[in-house]
């Protein structure tokens, strides 16, 4: 940059590639002459620069950020030096593709490549001649190009007309920069000292105080003389500006004290303000008085907002609380105070919307169902808090866009997942630089209505921090006694929250704050049975892949055996959204049949599922035998619905010891060392000879070690397969278990019922032993989740060995 044979016409510094910064070279006419005479390359590299036109002999220093600049400059460096410069469309873009950048440019050389000291890299380059992209070429690792040279139409350089207009190019040149104090004096020189009229008029175009758009239509006119006009009319706009603003400032000029210069600087930017046509600050505020008459707020609001209106009419407004005070105002103009959506009280309109988006979850439809009626009725009901739990994929966030197609209101949607700091509930003060309103109050003003169906999304993953807990700012919200005046920090008043519906969603109750819980009304959202997953995915997952694909019905169909066998053999979870991925590859395999013209069998078969997906992979989810003693089946309950485990136990030689693995949890751990204690103190009740507990050693294994397991439930599971180990007494076909058990052999009531019986649907298991306290949750599952299944229902660990175990001993058992 030290070079001599460049000179700054402003002060000159280093920009990013969004700023411009022009250099002037002592370009002679020698030198253009021979610019235009070079040879135009046939491809060439493309660099998009966001804010800035290059013009041809124009030297501008620019600092790559984006990596494919750096790469493009890198190679051109060490190369040709020569590249194509065009301007982007919009400045907003980050990888502008071939739509995004303008097709004429200039062709430019690297000057010089400079390394700075904080990391980035500068280079100086210098436009040469106006070029048209032809063709891009590729995109990666940066644009390339076919290009054709743009040509200029060059005026007799003697003619009158045209050095008329140099003439008044230059005294105008020089009469801004006279006029204008930030442009350094020397610059007159450099005008002065130009000798080429084409480089002049690309000089004066590319310093010209213009946006992006005007300079590229400037570099687009072909003719030099044209183009000279239009800079001419362009300087003298900027001229006319600068003789208004020193005109302005020249009538407020005077020794004054520091309070009556404020008041005249006020008075200033009042002046240009309306010269300029826009808004004057009296009238920003007349308009927000405008706006406040047509609001439906009450006495309280109405005071408040009067006061704070003079509040900022007594503000200077270059403070920084102007700021502040100003986007205050905007959101009380903008919240929807006492602006309700009307209500759909079409119940049987309302039952077959949600029937059409969701299949299944009848509690929940039946509760929606139950709100409009009462709401229908009275007509002024505060809207329940319903949080809707159960394992992903199940339709508890998307139920909210029913539910608010169904009552014809607005639907808003919060995320809370990871959400740890207190003041995203309840927004910031206003006192604090970059303050805002929490994202609730944020959500009312988007929706535009205070009655919105309002999704308060994974409310369970809610987190703490040193930034306050978010759990417990909730309560208010969620609260029917309190959200009827929510406090927001920034708002600094009460808003009304009691008709907005709010429905939570969570996967697992337990972790959702005691305090909070208890201010909702929870529904239990289970998992769906495999007729219900086949006829979702044949309703809905199906014809949502078809359309997302580009491809109709008539160009896949898969019939309910092969959705059943999708289901069962490569899917595991409660929801439906493995299965949704699993249907969407079938369909990518129909997609691209159709798009390389191959032939394919439209109606699937179970061998196009094989070819396509792969051999099932859930094979290990069906029951196993239980040919061998000491194997039983269990139930579990998992964060993504029931499943099934198996207990394996095993003797050797030893000195009575116990060992449990598998990754198991302290409270599994100790559910197999007390159904060992209660088997050696009712040794003689189950006919088992005392003398093996102390001579052979005991390993419970529960298999799938990497997956941590937890949980009383395992009790009854682990103490079976505990006696029929020492008895040597086989567990029956197709029986599975589930309940907690205590040191005197008692059956404890376990939860997660539901989803463990379509575990054990799912696994082909006929019999089912649990608490008898769980008959309450076996008698609230519809009689079709339990065709097939026979329960024993027990109270004692006696009854569940005589119930699991087969009376004869294993043939040929295995030695010890």
């Amino acid at each position: 940059m030290g070079d001599s044979k460049f000179s700054n016409f402003d002060n000159m510094s280093l920009h990013n590639i969004d700023e411009e910064s022009d250099l002037i070279p002592l370009l002679t006419p020698e030198d253009e002459e021979h610019m235009n005479n070079e040879q135009l390359p046939e491809t060439l590299p493309i660099l998009p620069l966001r804010n800035t036109v290059l013009f041809p002999g124009v030297v501008i220093p620019i600092t790559a950020g984006r990596d494919t600049s750096i790469n493009l400059i890198k190679d051109a460096n060490n190369g040709s030096k020569v590249i194509g410069v065009v301007s982007q469309k919009d400045e907003e873009t980050e990888n502008p593709g071939v739509n995004d950048i303008n097709t004429l440019g200039t062709v430019a050389r690297i000057l010089r490549v400079l390394q700075m000291p904080d990391g980035n890299t500068t280079v100086i380059i210098q436009g040469k001649k106006r070029f048209e992209v032809a063709e891009i070429l590729t995109q990666k690792p940066y644009m390339t190009a076919t290009v054709r040279e743009a040509k200029e139409i060059r005026p007799d350089q003697n003619g009158k007309e045209f050095l008329a207009i140099i003439e008044s190019i230059k005294d105008l040149a020089l009469k801004i920069i006279r006029d204008n104090p930030n442009i350094p004096s020397e610059a007159s020189f450099a005008i002065k000292n130009i000798q080429s009229n084409s480089f002049l008029i690309n000089f004066v175009s590319s310093n010209l105080n213009l946006d992006v758009k005007d300079k590229q239509e400037l570099l687009e006119i072909p003719n030099l003389q044209e183009r000279a006009l239009a800079t001419l009319k362009y300087m003298n706009v900027e001229l006319q500006k600068l003789e208004l603003k020193n005109d302005i400032q020249s009538k407020v000029r005077s020794d004054l004290d520091q309070q009556q210069r404020e008041y005249f600087l006020h008075q200033q930017m009042k002046t240009i303000q309306e010269e300029l046509g826009g808004v004057s600050y009296d009238e920003e505020i007349e308009e927000m008085r405008d706006r406040a008459k047509k609001k439906n707020w009450g006495k309280k609001v109405k005071e408040h907002f009067e006061k704070e209106l003079a509040k900022i009419q007594r503000m200077n407004p270059q403070v920084a609380e102007y700021s502040i005070q100003r986007n205050y105002l905007d959101l009380i103009l903008d919240l929807p105070w006492n602006e309700y959506s009307t209500d759909k009280f079409d119940l049987k309109r309302a039952q077959r919307i949600l029937d059409r988006d969701h299949y299944g979850l009848e509690d929940v439809k039946k509760r929606i169902i139950e709100y409009l009626a009462v709401l229908k009725l009275r007509n002024d009901m505060k809207s329940p808090i319903i949080c809707l739990y159960g394992p992903p994929g199940v339709g508890k966030t998307s139920l909210g866009k029913s539910v608010a197609e169904a009552l014809g209101r607005e639907y808003v949607r919060m995320s809370l997942g990871g959400l740890r700091d207190e003041a995203e509930i309840r927004g910031h003060r206003k006192t604090y630089i970059g303050a805002m309103p929490g994202r609730i109050i944020q959500s009312i003003k988007k929706a535009g209505t205070s009655n919105p169906v309002f999704i308060l999304d994974e409310i369970d993953k809610l987190s703490n921090s040193h930034q306050g807990d978010p759990s417990s700012a909730m309560l208010e919200v969620l609260d029917p006694e309190q959200n009827s005046e929510f406090h927001d920090n920034f708002l600094e008043m009460g808003y009304d929250l009691s008709k907005v519906m709010f429905i939570a969603t969570a996967n697992n109750i337990s972790d959702i704050q005691p305090a909070l819980r208890d201010r909702m009304e929870i529904i239990n959202v289970t998992g769906y049975t495999i007729e219900e997953k086949v006829e979702i995915a044949k309703r809905h997952l199906l014809p949502k892949q078809l359309k997302e694909h580009g491809l109709t019905a008539k160009d896949l169909k898969i019939g309910k055996r092969q959705l059943e066998k999708i289901v069962e053999g490569y899917t595991r979870e409660s929801g439906v959204r493995g299965l949704e991925k699993q249907i969407a590859k079938m369909v990518r395999y129909a997609a691209k049949s159709i798009a390389v013209e191959e032939d394919y069998n439209i109606q699937i078969n179970n061998e196009d599922v094989i070819e396509i997906l792969g051999p099932a992979r859930l094979e290990r989810d069906k029951y196993e035998n239980n040919n061998i003693a000491g194997v039983v089946t269990g139930l579990a309950w998992t964060s993504v619905g029931g499943d099934i485990l198996f207990i394996e136990s095993i003797l050797s030689k030893g000195k009575g010891t116990l060992n449990i693995t598998g990754n198991l949890g302290k409270v599994m751990k100790e559910s197999a060392t007390i159904a060992l204690e209660y088997i050696k103190s009712n040794a003689d009740r189950f006919g088992i000879d005392p003398n093996v507990f102390d001579n052979y050693n005991v390993h419970i294994h529960v298999p799938e070690g990497a997956t941590p397991k937890d949980g009383p439930s395992a009790g009854i599971t682990m103490l079976t397969s505990l006696v029929s180990l020492f008895t040597q007494r086989k567990v029956k076909r197709s029986l599975a278990m589930t309940g907690e058990i205590t040191l005197r052999g008692k059956v404890l009531p376990v939860g997660g019922i539901k989803e463990k019986i379509l575990a054990a649907k799912r696994a082909r298991i006929k019999e089912i032993i649990l608490c008898k306290d769980n008959r309450k949750d076996i008698l609230e599952i519809k009689q079709e989740y339990l065709k097939g299944l026979q329960f024993h229902y027990v109270t004692d660990m006696h009854e569940v060995v005589d119930i699991a175990l087969m009376k004869s001993k294993v043939k040929n058992p295995k030695k010890l």
